[in-house]
């Protein structure tokens, strides 16, 4: 465990930015390579800088993460004139997947964070400088982070012109006008982009498959999942801006990540907490939309009749639900879950899909916090299996890959409780300048076909690819 703080108090100001309208909303702000990013639709969080950073490895991975955290706001001087969740105080955070990774889990503080959320925007400067924080500072340095380009209260929301600009552009060349971004046009290839084998070879992998089907057919468990990794070398380098821009603007109903090199577009949910009220969002059954070409009717009738008409997905779904519920029920006062799993629509993929709604109870007296819930809650039986132990241990045999933050939290927190996690889904770690190594992986369960499990996972790979500019 390791911590890099300022020396003094922590303080912070948080301003609303003008406008109720935002021209090109969060993404607008994603004009930097090393900016911390957590969006769905026009609303999230960038930051900017570092001020503040901890990290650590283990099983106590997330406690010690939140005893930093509280320790840290504890007696941090607040101003913040907006009050919603995810103004004052923030730090956004990625951790490891696994207890026994050597990756370095890490929650970092920016110095500046824009949030927008409900049409409202704001601004928060953070610090442990003894001087002063006021509006104009705050500005003046938002403005140094974009690289000089005016925040006046003439723009919308004040957003410096060329980054509206870049978002809209991205928009523009990503998505057709279909609400959840479900008619994508072809990005431009990448010159000389290469995709090399990773961890384990295709044929390997699919081995993998068919031994974790073999150990559930032996009762050892019920499911298992189990992921591959590739490496894309993009020889005129990688723009981590573009890859957040582009994921942005096609994968509009899932989030946006962005932390440390950690890159991706989510559409599963860990744990959002706002007050007392806890929700997720929980993935398991997928269908490839290529699959559906050709076929009579339309597209989400084929989805409904393929992924909900099939025992072998709805068991499945069944199993990741029950990992989450009875998870969060011990730091629940009321629960609400869907009866029937949903068809959620993305650009590359059909999921089975629910939502659960908690209530949270105290516990001795406090509200636990989004750490404390993800250090129950991690890892769910969609990234991980059931039992969890079995299943961990069966990765870890099987898999020959550490997935770092591959399939863990990632997302922000706030002073107050507030925070949003996600399961780093759909995402790549930037390792060099121009290399990039992509995960997926799948839900293995009796009858699971080892051919079949590998092209979903080159559906999976699908957004990154096409952010990277690289056909699939």
């Amino acid at each position: 465990m390791t911590s890099k703080i300022g020396t003094g108090l922590l303080k912070s100001l948080t301003v609303p930015l003008d406008g109720n309208e935002f021209s090109g909303g969060l993404p607008a702000f994603l004009v930097r390579d090393d900016v911390l990013c957590w969006t769905r639709r026009e609303a999230g969080l960038a930051g900017f800088g570092e001020i503040a950073r901890f990290t650590a490895t283990g099983p106590e991975r997330f406690l010690e993460a939140d005893i930093w955290w509280r320790h840290l706001v504890l007696e941090a001087r607040v101003t913040d004139s907006v009050e919603l969740p995810g103004t004052g105080p923030v730090a956004f955070g990625s951790f490891a997947f696994s207890k026994t990774s050597a990756h370095e889990s890490r929650l970092i503080v920016p110095e500046i964070v824009v949030g927008v959320r409900d049409n409202t925007a704001w601004l928060t400067q953070l610090t442990f400088d003894d001087g002063p924080l006021t509006e104009a500072g705050a500005l003046a340095a938002l403005e140094r982070w974009l690289g000089g380009k005016p925040v006046s209260a003439g723009a919308p929301a004040g957003i410096p012109t060329a980054a509206a600009d870049l978002a809209g552009d991205a928009r523009q060349g990503a998505v057709s006008a279909k609400e959840g971004g479900a008619v994508v046009r072809p990005l431009p290839l990448a010159a000389g982009a290469t995709l090399h084998t990773g961890s384990l070879s295709e044929e390997a992998w699919m081995d993998a498959v068919a031994a974790g089907v073999e150990e559930i057919r032996t009762g050892a468990l019920e499911k298992l999942v189990l992921a591959r990794d590739v490496v894309a070398t993009i020889p005129g380098g990688v723009n981590a801006s573009q890859v957040l821009r582009e994921l942005a603007a096609r994968y509009r109903e899932c989030w946006t990540y962005g932390v440390d090199g950690l890159v991706g577009a989510t559409p599963e949910m860990l744990i959002q907490v706002e007050g007392r009220t806890a929700q997720a969002r929980v993935l398991a059954g997928t269908l490839d939309r290529r699959d559906a070409h050709g076929e009579d009717g339309l597209p989400m009738d084929y989805a409904t009749r393929v992924l909900a008409g099939s025992e072998k997905q709805r068991h499945e779904h069944e199993i990741a639900i029950q990992s989450l519920t009875s998870q969060l029920a011990p730091f629940s006062e009321a629960m609400n879950a869907h009866d029937e799993p949903f068809i959620l629509e993305l650009p590359n993929v059909w999921h089975l899909a629910s939502d659960v709604k908690a209530e949270l109870a105290e516990v001795e007296g406090h509200v636990p916090t989004c750490l404390a819930l993800i250090n129950a809650l991690h890892p769910t039986a969609a990234v991980c299996g059931t039992p969890t132990q079995v299943a961990g241990a069966l990765i870890r045999k099987l898999e020959h890959l550490d997935r770092g933050p591959y399939a863990g939290p990632v997302g922000w927190l706030d002073a107050t409780g507030n925070g949003e996690w996600g399961i780093a889904l759909r995402g790549a770690v930037i390792e060099s300048p121009d290399t990039v190594r992509l995960y997926a992986g799948c839900g293995i369960v009796d009858g699971s076909q080892p051919e079949a499990e590998l092209a979903e996972t080159w559906a999976k790979f699908r957004p990154m690819l096409e952010s990277l500019g690289i056909r699939s």
